[in-house]
């Protein structure tokens, strides 16, 4: 273990995915610590090793044959058994009617319950059932678009009765589907334009969740959202809209780090797939688009995952500011890149504290 290799470019863009933290790449490569002897995946929580020190591998097998052995904190050699447990489950939710419980895709994987859920949500940012609610509801939009009566969408997309399409703690439109399928007339949608660290910040919502987060000039948001909905009621409130605006606020004063506000943004079922990974994304680390594109088992599809990036209607919700590029370089944001930056840098150093 005393051998010191020249390192590589790619051995450099492993280094820095081990200062990331990046569960992304778990998996993908192993790195071996010559002072401990130990070798771990690139998110290991355990204090982060000097570079000098530092071997990386392909695969546990090399790991061993150079004499490390696996970290007891995150268990290297378990990383390729949970992503193709939380695949199965993921595949068990798309297809099995009706679907499966907790319980169910457990025995099915042979995890327990609590295992189950704390990998699923790590790997995918969402728990099993938000998971099938979200697919549920991607089937009645698709459904619907294409002309389906709201009873044929329902029965189509895995819904046993009309009750649970319209229950408020299952449904995915956030508004009725009638409503939907007539391109939101009839639906009302609160907003404010608010101030903000990084000027006027618009927040929308609906009864369900919200629908729009945006940073900008004030007169041109509130077009923007206009020109959005103009089946839409509009009604201007900010004191409905408080626990939104407060939470907002003091995520960007750097008091909560985590935003799990409810959203009825709507978006295509690989957008939302994007979001989802992207809300998984920790409070002041990055990843790139590539690594995005991992996330949610599309390498090839880099730049979809841009492109959905850049459709996030959901600013700071859905921190798409966290996406850079390959080399680190921040890259485009829809809110405009001086902003990206100050939050990038906000987020680091307060991370830092």
């Amino acid at each position: 273990m005393t051998q010191v290799l020249s390192p590589t470019p790619q051995d450099e863009v492993r280094w820095q995915a081990v200062l990331n933290r990046d569960a992304s790449q778990d998996g993908q490569f192993y790195y071996g610590v010559r002072s401990t002897g130990i070798y771990c995946h690139p998110s290991c929580p355990s204090r982060r090793p000097r570079r000098e020190n530092v071997r990386f591998f392909d695969d546990p097998q090399g790991a061993q044959v150079a004499g490390f052995r696996p970290c007891l904190r995150c268990r290297p050699g378990e990383v390729g058994a949970r992503r193709r447990a939380v695949m199965h489950v993921q595949h068990l939710l798309d297809t099995v009617e009706p679907t499966p419980s907790l319980a169910q895709l457990a025995e099915a994987v042979g995890l327990s319950p609590f295992h189950l859920q704390r990998v699923f949500k790590a790997e995918t940012g969402l728990s099993p059932k938000q998971y099938a609610l979200a697919r549920r509801g991607e089937r009645v939009r698709r459904e619907l678009r294409e002309g389906a009566s709201v009873t044929a969408a329902l029965y189509a997309a895995g819904h046993a009765s009309s009750r649970t399409l319209y229950d408020r703690s299952t449904d995915q439109l956030g508004m009725t589907p009638g409503r939907y399928r007539a391109g939101g007339a009839g639906e009302t949608i609160t907003f404010a334009v608010t101030g903000s660290v990084l000027g006027p910040m618009l927040v929308a919502a609906t009864g369900r969740g919200l629908v729009a987060v945006r940073l900008g000039e004030a007169g041109v948001l509130e077009q923007e959202l206009r020109a959005e909905y103009p089946r839409a009621t509009l009604v201007q409130d900010a004191a409905a809209l408080g626990g939104y605006i407060e939470a907002l606020h003091g995520h960007l004063a750097g008091v909560r780090r985590d935003l799990p506000l409810a959203s009825d943004a709507p978006g295509t079922d690989f957008q939302r797939r994007v979001w989802a990974a992207l809300r998984s994304i920790p409070y002041g680390e990055t990843r790139s688009y590539a690594q995005v594109a991992e996330m949610i088992g599309e390498p090839r599809a880099v730049r979809a995952v841009a492109r959905a990036c850049a459709a996030n209607p959901l600013a700071l919700v859905v921190p798409c500011h966290r996406v850079v590029r390959a080399g680190g370089d921040p890259g485009g944001y829809r809110w405009g890149t001086e902003r990206k930056r100050r939050l990038l840098d906000h987020e680091q150093v307060t991370a830092a504290d």
